[in-house]
């Protein structure tokens, strides 16, 4: 019921009488009216169809008005309609017994037509207000628990990001060194190897202790596999390298939208998440189909679209993870990546896990919302992606899925932000 909108009214009363004079009086003043001439009958019909009010006798056969109040706010669906008793019990007991049973007032038998507009219209307004209330709150408890959650994730994530960047920039210097020197130390080698070389043609006939040692030292293989180490170095070094590229990528903290190039977020992500993907135990390798169109930077906040990859494809990873068991298809995640309409980018990422139940979409980008047992992680994520590619890039986060197939999540960002 709305302010703007006449009330429901249950009138209650073994009286026909009765149930005919205040029928017709609250009818005449637009309130829509059902009757019940006992308890049992009143409670059917309550659980039917709530009213917006209850007009309730006390004294009826069967069981009487306080037995039949207390089983309807027994019920919680039933505990805010307001319940008004008709009764010529006037004694003080009485009243509170009612009251306590959680009926809002009395209406004193025989009753005067007009006191008993007056009192259904006003407590038929305060369970309007009372119902608005309770929503504004409830609506502004959600969004405050939206936001909380909101600032603990952000915080969450710019302080991931300020670690990955601190880890990335301390492993840069000594990585420089190391991959400076390997060159030098591959001169070095190859300039030693040459110069043994000249001292066995020159010294032909070693000392039985040098040729002793020249043997316990296996200097032929060590010679050998010197610069097959080096070379490991190198390449190892190399790797490092493009990992910390990676993490500096990833934790990118830019406070204005900047062209971005989002292939090189992916890799940078896949490149963090590659330990995920490796086979573990009786799980098989996670394979990764990438399917990059041509896609020009894109003007985003680089650090927090690439947040989103880190979501989505954690999220594709745990759900392979959760079911491979009965999936009897290589694990596989998907990535796309085109132009729609040449002015919007398009990133899917989709998986062939067992897909969402019905249940859970409907949930999915609900703040604190998880499938996950208590101990194995949450998330909300899906919720902190949502908003970032909605509220802070103006684009949409969907998705589909079917169960046994898999599912798929499709981000859409303009290319350019007038």
């Amino acid at each position: 019921m709305t302010t703007s909108e006449p009330g429901s009214i249950l009138i209650v009363d073994d009286n026909a009488t009765n149930l005919s004079v205040l029928s017709q009086s609250l009818k005449s003043v637009g309130y829509r009216v059902r009757v019940a001439i006992d308890g049992e009958n009143a409670i059917a019909q309550v659980e039917r169809k709530p009213p917006d009010l209850i007009l309730l006798d006390v004294q009826m056969p069967g069981i009487d008005g306080f037995e039949t109040c207390r089983r309807l706010k027994a019920n919680k669906v039933n505990q805010p309609i307001p319940i008004i008793f008709m009764t010529a019990l006037t004694d003080t007991a009485s009243k509170v017994k009612g009251l306590s049973l959680g009926a809002v007032d009395y209406i004193p038998k025989p009753f005067e037509e007009e006191e008993v507009l007056a009192r259904v219209k006003t407590h038929l307004q305060l369970k309007t207000l009372t119902d608005h209330l309770e929503q504004q709150v409830a609506q502004r408890t959600a969004a405050l628990q939206t936001a909380q959650v909101q600032i603990v994730q952000q915080e969450k994530l710019s302080s991931l990001g300020q670690l990955v960047a601190g880890v990335a920039h301390e492993i840069n210097n000594p990585i420089n060194a190391i991959a400076n020197n390997v060159p030098l130390a591959k001169e070095y080698v190859t300039t030693l190897h040459t110069i043994l070389d000249l001292y066995q043609i020159e010294h032909s006939t070693p000392s039985a202790t040098l040729q002793q040692a020249l043997e316990d030292a296996d200097i032929d293989f060590v010679l050998e596999d010197l610069p097959k180490l080096l070379k490991s170095l190198e390449l190892s070094s190399d790797r490092i390298k493009t990992i910390s590229t990676s993490l500096r990528i990833f934790s990118r903290a830019d406070t204005a939208l900047v062209p971005f190039n989002l292939h090189d977020g992916l890799d940078s992500t896949l490149l963090i998440l590659q330990h995920r993907l490796k086979a573990a135990g009786q799980r098989a390798e996670i394979n990764i189909v990438k399917r990059y169109g041509e896609l020009p930077d894109v003007e985003c906040y680089p650090g927090q679209i690439n947040q989103v990859f880190m979501n989505l494809l954690a999220n594709a990873i745990d759900a392979l993870e959760e079911t491979w068991s009965k999936n009897q298809q290589p694990l596989t995640i998907q990535i796309q990546t085109y132009v729609k309409d040449a002015q919007t980018a398009i990133v899917s990422i989709a998986d062939n896990a067992l897909g969402i139940p019905d249940d859970v979409k409907q949930r999915l980008f609900q703040p604190m919302f998880t499938t996950k047992a208590i101990g194995k992680g949450t998330r909300p994520g899906l919720s902190i992606s949502q908003q970032i590619v909605q509220q802070k890039h103006n684009g949409q986060l969907s998705f589909t899925s079917v169960l046994g197939k898999g599912s798929e999540f499709v981000i859409e960002i303009s290319i350019r932000h007038h």
